[in-house]
């Protein structure tokens, strides 16, 4: 992700001013490294700016994106726990949900939960992208599987220090009027309303409830986002199809990883999003599901394996762009932020 400027740095720099010479020059061997093989840290970003470029760049990709996620939610939570043909269905796939929602909610309506989205978004990959960018900086990601564990380590802190966001957008983005509701209707009046009702009626724990279907769904994402995109931006580059600081290069390798995403990440999308709106009772239990294990077996035992694949169409939908935007937008940023650093420094 640098340009052969980068191959003159001495090793001997402190790790945030490191800039390695893997990212490949023309003179360099054409012979590829194994996709999954160890890879050598890029020049790292400063970490706090590395947190505002990740938070940055997901956040103007989930404008983009967000009709997608209202479908994906809506979609997951219908027909609950309920076996396939008992139920009314009133989506019946991405586009038709898509007309459904504007046609009844208007335009809006494909927009419900974009402001606490932006807010989740933008704390969550700021903590994902900027820990997994430090884990670079550090080395670790040059070690076998160091993508991989990285990738998931940094999702699952993101995940659980955003909590509160995704179980107020989940809650926003399932309401709708009765003609097509589906799953439990909060009935919240905003996203300071929803903020305010959580916490006083389930306390301060209330707000992190669903965060075990959350962490294990961003950990499996994350990691297979983080680690793909890291292999295959790798591959492309020394297979020498476009310079490595060419735009085309972290959009050929995120869309690799937006399929890999796509694939992983389902099953434990649709876990969360049903632990997440489940109404509780009196002793701020979950009326539906006890915890992960449990939601996954009652949903299996109801609706079949493929009840883990609902929302299939909108999940790749979604999460493919978002991916690909995502990571772009952030790879460019860093490679700008490191071209603004040498500028800087030559001057």
């Amino acid at each position: 992700m640098t340009s052969t400027q980068l191959l003159k740095t001495s090793p001997k720099e402190a790790v945030f001013d490191a800039q390695p010479s893997h990212r490949m020059a023309s003179n360099v061997s054409t012979v590829p490294h194994s996709v999954f093989g160890p890879s050598p840290p890029p020049p790292a970003v400063w970490p706090p700016l590395d947190f505002a470029l990740g938070a940055l760049a997901c956040c103007a990709t989930c404008v983009f994106t967000n009709p997608l996620e209202v479908v994906k939610t809506r979609l997951q939570l219908q027909g609950e726990l309920c076996a396939r043909g008992s139920y009314k269905r009133h989506y019946r796939g991405v586009l038709q949900a898509l007309w459904v929602v504007g046609r009844t909610d208007g335009l809006r309506g494909l927009q419900k939960g974009l402001s606490v989205g932006l807010i989740y978004q933008g704390v969550m990959n700021g903590v994902r992208l900027g820990s997994y960018s430090y884990c670079e900086a550090l080395g670790i990601t040059s070690f076998h599987g160091g993508s991989l564990l990285s990738g998931a380590g940094a999702g699952a802190l993101g995940a659980f220090i955003a909590s509160p966001a995704y179980l107020v957008k989940t809650h926003l983005q399932a309401q709708t009027v009765e003609a097509i509701a589906v799953g439990h209707q909060h009935n919240h009046l905003g996203v300071s309303d929803a903020f305010v009702t959580i916490y006083r009626r389930e306390g301060l724990i209330g707000l992190w409830r669903g965060v075990n279907g959350a962490v294990p769904r961003v950990m499996v994402g994350s990691a297979a986002q983080l680690a793909t995109f890291t292999s295959a931006k790798d591959w492309v580059s020394h297979s020498q199809w476009f310079t490595p600081s060419s735009w085309l290069t972290a959009l050929i390798a995120a869309m690799i990883s937006g399929v890999a995403v796509a694939i992983t990440m389902t099953p434990f999308d649709v876990i969360s999003t049903r632990l997440y709106n489940q109404p509780v009772d009196e002793f701020r239990k979950g009326r539906l599901y006890h915890g992960f294990s449990d939601c996954m077996l009652k949903v299996c035992q109801s609706e079949g394996l493929v009840g883990l694949y609902k929302g299939m169409g909108p999940v790749f939908l979604r999460l493919a762009p978002h991916t690909v935007l995502s990571m772009l937008f952030w790879d460019l940023l860093r490679q700008q932020t490191v071209k603004d650093r040498q500028s800087q420094g030559r001057s």
